[in-house]
C-alpha cells in the first residue's frame, strides 16, 4: 500500500540513464503533426467544423494516472483526506501483448506519455475501489492502453496484432501466415498479366510464362524490399499503377499494323520503358529528392490519387463482364457476399470469407462454370469455337461466338502447354529497346508509383511498427522499389514492381505482421513460379472471371486510397472541395484528351474497353515534335496523373492547419540513434547500415 505523502512513498525505479537529449515520446509523431486521436471519448469540435458524438455513458472503472503510474482516487465530500491506492490489475491490461526486447522496457513495466518506464504497482484491496478519472481534452491514451479494434483493425495501434513486425514464434506458424498473405492478395499477383499479354497480342502460352515471371520476380523483390528496402512486411507485385501507361504503350498507333511476333516486339518496348522510369524511381530515393518531394505530399494528395487508379478501369470492367453475364456478375456477387456480409465468419479462429474472399470466390464460380460447359450450356449445334469467326458460315454460330469463347471453360490449353520446370531468366523476350517517349511516361508513372508507397509505408508503420519510418528508412524503400522495378523490367513481366496497396488491407485483416511470414511467403512464391503448371493455371482463367475480379480490386483499391482520408480532417470544407475536384477533373480531363478528334462513326481496330487507352494519334497536342505530342497526350489521359497535379496544386496553394491537412512530419533523422524502437525495426542486417551511415539521407 503507497503512502499518500508524496514526500515518503517508495518512487519507481531504478531509471535507465538519461539519453544525450530527451528521447521522442511514444506519440510525439502525432503530437508534431497536430493531430489528436479521439480514441479516448472525448468531445472536441475542429476548427474544419467536424462535430464529434458525446461520448456514452460507461461503467466506472479505475484508470491508471498517466503521470504517476497508478490510479487517482476521487476525493470524497465531505472534502476530508483519503489515501491514495493503487488500483488491481484490470484483465484487460494483464493480456496486452508485451513488445519483445524493442523499446529496453522491462518486462515489469508500464509505459508512460513520456517514453519512460514506470514500475507496475502493486495490487489494491478489493475494498478499496477507485473511481474513474476523466481524461482531459489533450490527453493521449493511443500508446498508454490497447484501444477498441474495429472489424477491419484499422482503428488502434499495434498492441492488437498476432504477430509484430520482429515475431518469429516459429517455422509452421510462419509458413501458415505467409502462404496465407499470399493467397489473399492472390488477384493482385496475376491479374495484372491476365490483362496486358492478350492486349500485346500473346497467346495463352506466353500469358502463362510472364505470370510465373511476376511470380518469380515478386517473391525475389519482396526479399529484397523487407531486407534492405523500408523492412516492412510489404508484399511487392506488378502494381495497377503501371496498368494503365502499358495500356496505352500497347495501343500505340505504330503497334496496330504488327502481325506475326507482335507479343514479343510489344513487349521489349515496354521493357526500355519500365527500365528507365524505375531508375528514375531509384534516383529519387537514393539521391534524397524523395524526402523532399514528400513534403507535398500529404494525406488529402495520395488519396485521391490512389483512388483514380481504380477508377480509371471503369470502361474495362463491366463491359467485359456482360459478355457472359451470368458467369461475370456471380463472381462479383459472391466475392461481396463474402467481404461484406459473410465477413464476421470465424472458421477456426479466422475471418476465412473476409480473408480468402477473392480465392474462395474465383474457385466456386470457376466450377460453376465447368459444370455448365460439361452440361452443354453454350454448345450450339454445328458450331466450333475453334472455328474463327469470319469463317462460320451459320448465322447463329456467328451469333453465338462471343458466349461460346467468354463463357466456356475449356477453351484454354494453357495447363495442358506448360511444361512441368521452367527458370525465368532475365532478358527472355530479348534486348529491350529503348524510346525516350515512352520512358518519359514511365518516369511520371514511376513518381505516382512513390506516392501509393508512401502511403502504404505510413498505413502499415501504424499497424506492425513502433514508430513512423524516418525520412532515411523512407528514401531507402523508394530507392529499392526503383531497383525492383529495374528487376522486373529485365525479366519482362511486363510491369513494374511496387508495394502493393491490397498489402495494407491484408494486415489489418489478419492481423499478421511478421516481417519473417512474408519473407518465407515469398521463398515460397519463388519455388512456385519455377513450376511452369502453375502460371498455366492462373493463365487458364476465364477472361470473363478475370474482369469479375479486376471490378472488386479496382472496387477496392478505390477506397482504400481515399481510406488515407481518415489520416486528416475529413469532414473540412476544405479537404472536401481539394478531394472532389481532383476527382472529377481526374476524370473528366481524360475524357477529353481520349475523345478529341473522335467521330462519332469513327472504327478503331481494337476493342470498345481499349479505345480510352489510343490517344496518342488524336490528342489535342499536335505541335512539330512527335515524341512530345506523344508523352503529353499520354499523360493527360492517364486519371491517375491528373489526380495527382491537381491533388498536391492545390492542397499546397491552399492554407490549412496541419491537422486539417494531415501532414505528417516522419520521425527525425536522429531518433534512430535515440530509440532502440526505431532502430530495431529499421535497421538494415548484416551491419550493411554501417556502410552506408555516410549517406544521410538513407
Amino acid at each position: 500500500m503507497s503512502n499518500s505523502d508524496p514526500k515518503t512513498r517508495q518512487r519507481p525505479g531504478p531509471w535507465p540513464p538519461a539519453p544525450d537529449s530527451a528521447a521522442m515520446p511514444p506519440s510525439s509523431w502525432a503530437k508534431k503533426t497536430g493531430f489528436k486521436p479521439k480514441f479516448s471519448g472525448e468531445t472536441t469540435a475542429s476548427d474544419s467544423g467536424q462535430i464529434s458524438l458525446p461520448p456514452r455513458p460507461r461503467e466506472p472503472e479505475a484508470k491508471p494516472d498517466l503521470e504517476a503510474g497508478r490510479a487517482r482516487a476521487q476525493p470524497p465530500a465531505n472534502g476530508e483526506a483519503q489515501a491514495e491506492m493503487p488500483p488491481p490489475p484490470s484483465i484487460k491490461d494483464q493480456t496486452v501483448k508485451k513488445r519483445k526486447d524493442s523499446d529496453g522496457v522491462p518486462k515489469s513495466s508500464v509505459p508512460s506519455t513520456n517514453g519512460q518506464a514506470t514500475v507496475a504497482p502493486a495490487a489494491a484491496p478489493v475494498d478499496q475501489p477507485s473511481q474513474p478519472r476523466r481524461t482531459t481534452r489533450h490527453e493521449e491514451v493511443i500508446d498508454v492502453l490497447p484501444q477498441t479494434v474495429d472489424d477491419d483493425g484499422f482503428v488502434s495501434r499495434h498492441s492488437h496484432m498476432k504477430y509484430e513486425l520482429r515475431d518469429s514464434p516459429g517455422l509452421v506458424p510462419i509458413g501458415l501466415y505467409g502462404l496465407q498473405h499470399y493467397i489473399s492478395i492472390l488477384g493482385s499477383l496475376i491479374l495484372v498479366p491476365l490483362v496486358i499479354v492478350p492486349a500485346m497480342g500473346g497467346t495463352q502460352e506466353d500469358t502463362a510464362m510472364v505470370v510465373s515471371t511476376v511470380l518469380f520476380t515478386s517473391g525475389v523483390t519482396t526479399l529484397l524490399h523487407t531486407n534492405f528496402g523500408s523492412r516492412l512486411p510489404l508484399i511487392q507485385g506488378p502494381s495497377f499503377v503501371f496498368l494503365a501507361p502499358a495500356l496505352a504503350i500497347i495501343n500505340s498507333p505504330e503497334f496496330q499494323g504488327l502481325n506475326g511476333n507482335k507479343f514479343k516486339h510489344i513487349m521489349k518496348e515496354l521493357q526500355g520503358a519500365i527500365i528507365i522510369g524505375s531508375a528514375f524511381q531509384a534516383f529519387l530515393g537514393y539521391s534524397g529528392l524523395m524526402s523532399l518531394l514528400c513534403r507535398l505530399i500529404n494525406p488529402v494528395v495520395v488519396a485521391p490519387t490512389i483512388a483514380a487508379v481504380g477508377l480509371s478501369f471503369y470502361s474495362y470492367g463491366f463491359p467485359l463482364v456482360g459478355t457472359c453475364v451470368e458467369i461475370g456478375a456471380v463472381q462479383i456477387l459472391v466475392v461481396i457476399v463474402f467481404s461484406l456480409y459473410l465477413r464476421k465468419i470465424s472458421v477456426l479462429g479466422h475471418r476465412m470469407f473476409l480473408i480468402y474472399a477473392v480465392p474462395l470466390g474465383l474457385a466456386i464460380t470457376w466450377l460453376a462454370a465447368f459444370m455448365l460447359t460439361e452440361a452443354g450450356a453454350y454448345n450450339y449445334k454445328g458450331c466450333d469455337i475453334n472455328i474463327p469467326a469470319s469463317n462460320m458460315v451459320l448465322e447463329h454460330c456467328r451469333k453465338h461466338v462471343s458466349r461460346m469463347k467468354h463463357c466456356r471453360v475449356d477453351t484454354s490449353h494453357a495447363l495442358k502447354s506448360s511444361p512441368w520446370f521452367r527458370f525465368p531468366y532475365p532478358l527472355q523476350w530479348g534486348t529491350p529497346v529503348f524510346h525516350w517517349k515512352m520512358a518519359l511516361v514511365m518516369c511520371v508513372v514511376s513518381l505516382i508509383s512513390s506516392v501509393d508507397s508512401v502511403g502504404s509505408y505510413h498505413a502499415s508503420s501504424l499497424l506492425v511498427a513502433s514508430r513512423p519510418p524516418t525520412p532515411g528508412v523512407l528514401s531507402r524503400g523508394i530507392g529499392l522499389e526503383g531497383l525492383s522495378s529495374v528487376l522486373a523490367g529485365l525479366w519482362g513481366s511486363g510491369t513494374g514492381s511496387t508495394t502493393l496497396t491490397e498489402n495494407v488491407h491484408t494486415i489489418a485483416v489478419t492481423k499478421m505482421g511478421s516481417r519473417r511470414a512474408v519473407e518465407l511467403g515469398a521463398i515460397i512464391l519463388i519455388v512456385l513460379s519455377l513450376v511452369g503448371k502453375v502460371g498455366g493455371f492462373f493463365a487458364s482463367i476465364p477472361e470473363v472471371m478475370v474482369a469479375g475480379l479486376l471490378c472488386f480490386m479496382w472496387a477496392m483499391l478505390t477506397a482504400l486510397g481515399l481510406s488515407n482520408l481518415r489520416y486528416s480532417e475529413a469532414g473540412s470544407s476544405r479537404n472536401i472541395i481539394i478531394v472532389g475536384l481532383s476527382l472529377f477533373f481526374s476524370l473528366s480531363i481524360p475524357a477529353y484528351f481520349q475523345q478529341y478528334g473522335i467521330s462519332p462513326n469513327s472504327n478503331l481496330s481494337v476493342p470498345s474497353y481499349f479505345q480510352p487507352y489510343v490517344v496518342t494519334s488524336h490528342g489535342p497536342f499536335h505541335t512539330k515534335y512527335g515524341g512530345l505530342n506523344y508523352a503529353l497526350n499520354t499523360l493527360f489521359s492517364l486519371h491517375m496523373v491528373v489526380a495527382f497535379l491537381v491533388a498536391v496544386i492545390l492542397d499546397n496553394t491552399v492554407p490549412g492547419s496541419k491537422q486539417e491537412r494531415g501532414v505528417y512530419v516522419w520521425s527525425e533523422a536522429e531518433a534512430a540513434r535515440r530509440e532502440p524502437a526505431v532502430t530495431k525495426d529499421y535497421e538494415l542486417p548484416f551491419r550493411v547500415g554501417r556502410v552506408f551511415r555516410w549517406v544521410k539521407w538513407t
